[in-house]
């Protein structure tokens, strides 16, 4: 497993978040976040009667964690979508996961991940057999 944390321009987060879902990746985490890229230079200016800090940028944090064979097409998805081919288009961070625990039934590893095309458990029974 892989944990992806994209720092995207916020303009672009619907435009991400859609695609996305279009190639099944549905769980995810954001952020608002504000940071500062390579213009070290402090500038201040007064926007409708308040000081804000220009060198201070808007964007959005995603926390991602995916199973290793949708490591590619997710990051692929966010590259296509997040560009706009402008300084201040974001990054990409890959990490490892050990391992993630489903704190609802106790299943972990790649299990515990949510898998929308298969509509089966990990044993192969459809998702709600044996229910009353």
């Amino acid at each position: 497993m892989k944990k992806i944390e994209a720092i995207i321009r916020t303009s672009q987060y619907e435009e991400v978040k859609q695609s996305l879902h279009d190639i099944d990746i549905d769980f995810f985490t954001w952020w608002d976040v504000t940071g500062q890229g390579n213009d070290t230079k402090f500038k201040k200016e007064i926007f409708r009667g308040s000081i804000r800090e220009t060198s201070l940028i808007s964007r959005r944090l995603l926390s991602i964690v995916v199973r290793d064979i949708n490591l590619e097409k997710t990051i692929e998805c966010i590259i296509q979508h997040a560009h706009t081919g402008e300084v201040g288009d974001g990054k990409i961070f890959v990490s490892e996961i050990s391992d993630a625990y489903r704190i609802r039934t106790g299943e972990h590893g790649d299990d515990s991940l949510f898998i929308k095309d298969q509509g089966l458990n990990k044993n192969n029974i459809p998702l709600g057999y044996g229910k009353k």
